[in-house]
C-alpha cells in the first residue's frame, strides 16, 4: 500500500506538502504541485477519503515519555516553552507521556503535528516517526538525522567550550559528572554528545578526562566526590550535566574540605544553574520556540532545514579559577 510518505520521498517534499498539493487546502507553487502529482501518479497513490482535514485539529502532540533518569523539572520547562510557543500559533498541546503514545498518530489522529523529546542516538522510534503522515520535529539530534527535522543545543560544542575554558585556566585533569546510568544506556543524544565534546577537547588540549554517570542523590554525590578525590590524577575541575546533582555534589566536596573555586573549579551544563556557577545554559525557551516555528513551517508546506543546532554560550562566574 502506497503511503503519503512514499509520495513525499519521491517528490522531495514533506508529507504535509503532498497533502496540501493534492487537497488544495493551502497554496502550493505550480512547480511543486506538478512534482507531487507526478509522483502520486507514478506510485499509484490515492488519498484516503473521509479523513479529517490535515490542518483542522489545531493541536500539536508532544511525545515526552516519563522514563527513568529523566530530569522532570527540566523536561517540564521545555514542555512549558512548547505550550507557550504553540499558543502563539493558536494551537493547543496534547501531551503523550507513554511510550506507546505515538501509535495514536498513525492515520487520522487528534493532532496534526508532532514534537518528540528525549531523543536517543539510535532511537527505536525513528522508523515510526519517518513513516508518519503528520509533520514531525525532534528536540534532539540522533546519529542519523536523514529525513527528519531536528533542533537542539549543540551539546558536543558545549562540552568542548567547557574544556576549552578550563584548559585556558591551566587545568590538566577534568571529570564529567553526568546524568544517571540509564540515560547513557538509552544513548540519550544530549548526554552522549556532551561526553564526545568533553573527550575530544580534552584530547586536543592534552588533558586527562573521565565521565561518571551519577544518580542525583546526596549519597551518590558523596560517593562520587570521594572517588574523584582518590583518583590519580585527581581532577582539578568538574563539569556537571545533571541539575539536581549539582547542589549535593558541591556540598560533598565542601564536606571533604575543598574550597570552590580555590581547590576545585566547577562548570555546569543545564537549565537551572545558580547564578554563582560558571555554566553553559540549556536555552529551553529558545528551543521550544524554534521547534514550534519549524513545525508550523512544515505544516504549511514550507521547506525547513534538516538540523538546527543552537550555539552554546559559556558564562564565566565565581566557580572557576586558575588551577
Amino acid at each position: 500500500m502506497v503511503r503519503i510518505t512514499d509520495v513525499a520521498r519521491r517528490a522531495g517534499v514533506s508529507p504535509s506538502t503532498v497533502s496540501y498539493a493534492l487537497s488544495g487546502k493551502r497554496p502550493i507553487s505550480p512547480e511543486t504541485r506538478r512534482r507531487v502529482e507526478a509522483a502520486a501518479r507514478e506510485l499509484g497513490y490515492r488519498p484516503r477519503t473521509g479523513a479529517p482535514p490535515h490542518d483542522g485539529a489545531k493541536v500539536l502532540a508532544v511525545a515526552a515519555p516519563l522514563r527513568g533518569g529523566v530530569d522532570v523539572p527540566a523536561a517540564m520547562r521545555l514542555t512549558q516553552s512548547l505550550v507557550t510557543a504553540a499558543r502563539g500559533y493558536d494551537h493547543d498541546v496534547l501531551l503523550l507521556t507513554h511510550e506507546e503514545g505515538l501509535t495514536r498518530l498513525r492515520g487520522p489522529a487528534p493532532a496534526d503535528a508532532l514534537l518528540v523529546l528525549d531523543i536517543g542516538l539510535h532511537d527505536p522510534r525513528l522508523p515510526l516517526l519517518r513513516s508518519l503522515d503528520h509533520p514531525v520535529v525532534l528536540l534532539g539530534l540522533p546519529a542519523d538525522p536523514r529525513g527528519l527535522t531536528c533542533v537542539d543545543l549543540d551539546y558536543r560544542a558545549a562540552g568542548e567550550a567547557c574544556v576549552h575554558h578550563l584548559a585556558r585556566l591551566g587545568h590538566r585533569s577534568v571529570a564529567l559528572a553526568g546524568p544517571p546510568p540509564e540515560v547513557y544506556l538509552r544513548e540519550t543524544a544530549s548526554a552522549r554528545r556532551l561526553v564526545e565534546g568533553v573527550t575530544a577537547a580534552a584530547h586536543r588540549h592534552g588533558l586527562a578526562s573521565s565521565a561518571h554517570p551519577t544518580e542525583p542523590s546526596p549519597p551518590a554525590a558523596r560517593a562520587l566526590a570521594d572517588r574523584l578525590l582518590r583518583a590519580h590524577p585527581a581532577p582539578t575541575a568538574v563539569i556537571v550535566q545533571n541539575d539536581p546533582l549539582l547542589d549535593p555534589l558541591l556540598t560533598a566536596f565542601r564536606q571533604f574540605g575543598l574550597r570552590i573555586p580555590e581547590d576545585l573549579s566547577v562548570v555546569a551544563v543545564g537549565t537551572d544553574t545558580p547564578a554563582t556557577i560558571t555554566s553553559v545554559p540549556v536555552p529551553s525557551a529558545e528551543l521550544g520556540t524554534r521547534a514550534v516555528h519549524l513545525l508550523m513551517r512544515k505544516h504549511s508546506g514550507t521547506p525547513v532545514p534538516e538540523t538546527t543546532l543552537l550555539r552554546p554560550h559559556l558564562t564565566e562566574r565565581g566557580s572557576t579559577s586558575r588551577a
